[in-house]
């Protein structure tokens, strides 16, 4: 499916908040998170850099997010062989573990056990609360360009064409995740969770990716759009126990279960949870697989996620373009994965059986 810029222009931009959702094709599925009893897990994440020449340095993310509604980070503890020191992101407050190997070191070892805590999430949309507004801080932070999410040129204008028309935030980020679950595709060909070049996206009309192009795409539509929004990078760790096997860990061992996710801040609600790029992995990967958008699981998944999260996920942290301390190759994108280094060159972080790295989770009994 490739879908070009002209097409872009004349098809999903009018899909607004009001567009009905598919009817379903079958009796409607179950997908209904809501906040209920906490849940406690563990991962233990292993690095082993086998080939290490001179000098090697990793950067470890750590599930340091703090949401109390939501999201506990229990705290890490780690051993290794090199130098290890917690670092933070100035700028988002990501947290990472830095570890270092002199060149006469043995093979570089680290292991990290981090504990975390999650609930389901869910927000009711019909009625506004008391949430806090935002300061003027954090609003300029969650609203502005990052390197790959600009909040000018087409990326505004894509974004004044979808919410046209549209009354208040709520009305125009209802828009633009529909817009995205309508216009959008999973590309099982991209390389990990994807890039996030959204701009290029749009110039090209090419609207496949995976959950950190699509995401992205929300977030800069929203953004362009004046409205904070941000992504939450993070990694599955338990199945769904809603049955979606899509949208949850296939076993303990979770190296490759990355998943970022996507935050818009609403007056009167707060940071609401959505996830357009889940509907189309539903669509794409729920067996029998290639579902259509009116199938019963996809329209139960659609309706549940502008709103809600099941929390069989633990989140990293929500940075973009992160200094790594001490690094001789520059910042990264986003930190949802181990990095590493040698004198030679920076690893490839999404060959994790090279690099190499395993991250395995697990459910803890509750207390």
């Amino acid at each position: 499916m490739t879908l070009h810029r002209r097409d872009l222009l004349k098809t999903g931009l009018a899909l607004g908040a009001t567009a009905a959702l598919p009817r379903a094709t079958m009796a409607q599925e179950t997908f209904a998170p809501k906040p209920g009893a906490w849940r406690s897990f563990e991962i233990v994440t292993r690095l082993e850099i086998a080939d290490a020449k001179g000098a090697t340095q990793a950067w470890v993310p750590l599930p340091s997010f703090n949401e109390s509604t939501w999201f506990r980070p229990m705290g890490s503890q780690w051993t290794t062989n090199g130098l290890a020191e917690l670092r933070r992101d100035p700028k988002y407050g990501a947290e990472m573990l830095h570890v270092a190997w002199a060149s006469t070191a043995a093979p570089p070892v680290v292991e990290i056990n981090s504990k975390f805590q999650t609930r389901d999430r869910a927000v009711d949309l019909s009625t506004p609360g008391k949430a806090a507004p935002l300061s003027a801080q954090e609003r300029k932070l969650y609203t502005s360009a990052t390197k790959l999410i600009p909040t000018d040129g087409i990326v505004k204008q894509t974004a004044a064409k979808i919410t046209q028309g549209q009354k208040g935030d709520q009305a125009k980020a209802r828009a633009i995740y529909e817009w995205i679950v309508e216009n959008t595709f999973r590309d099982a060909k991209v390389r990990g969770c994807g890039v996030g070049d959204i701009a290029n996206m749009l110039r090209t009309g090419y609207l496949g990716g995976k959950c950190a192009d699509l995401n992205a795409l929300f977030v800069g539509l929203a953004r362009a759009s004046g409205i904070p929004a941000r992504d939450v990078y993070g990694l599955r760790v338990v199945p769904s126990k809603f049955g979606y096997k899509s949208l949850g860990a296939g076993s303990e061992v979770v190296t490759k279960a990355q998943h970022c996710r996507a935050e818009v801040f609403l007056q009167g609600f707060g940071w609401v949870p959505v996830d357009p790029a889940d509907v189309r992995k539903v669509v794409l990967e729920e067996p029998p697989g290639n579902l259509a958008v009116g199938d019963a699981k996809v329209v139960a998944a659609r309706k549940a996620l502008f709103g809600a999260w099941e929390m069989n996920w633990l989140a990293y942290n929500v940075a973009h373009d992160v200094a790594l301390a001490g690094s001789k190759e520059g910042s990264v994108d986003f930190l949802m994965y181990p990095q590493a280094e040698t004198a030679a060159a920076r690893l490839d972080c999404l060959d994790a059986d090279t690099f190499k790295y395993t991250i395995k989770a697990k459910e803890l009994a509750s207390a």
